[in-house]
């Protein structure tokens, strides 16, 4: 069953450094993971009465199956990829492995 792992950015303290460092590489980081079969990147849009989103940015990589996500989590690309998640993550980071039961 394909998987995919969501990176759920929360909002950060500096949105412009945050995009910056997110253009500037981040998403490289990303697909360079073994077996990634593509990457989705999402911005959160804001709010109409001007409040706190829930969260900042979304991406999803997406592979063949679990086996290949947890495969690509133990390689040099994800020793690379996790602490500069965690480092761009100023407002918090979730990370989810999960089945694609539907794709559209």
């Amino acid at each position: 069953m394909p998987t995919k792992i969501t990176f759920l950015f929360g909002n950060p303290t500096d949105p412009a450094a945050f995009e910056d460092a997110f253009a500037e590489g981040y998403l490289g980081l990303v697909r360079a993971l073994p077996g990634v079969e593509r990457v989705e990147a999402a911005r959160v849009w804001p709010r109409e009465d001007g409040s706190p989103t829930p969260a900042h940015r979304v991406v999803d990589a997406h592979f063949a199956d679990y086996a290949a996500a947890c495969a690509a989590v133990t390689t040099e690309a994800a020793a690379a990829l996790f602490p500069a998640t965690f480092q761009l993550g100023t407002g918090g980071v979730t990370i989810l492995f999960s089945d694609i039961e539907v794709a559209a």
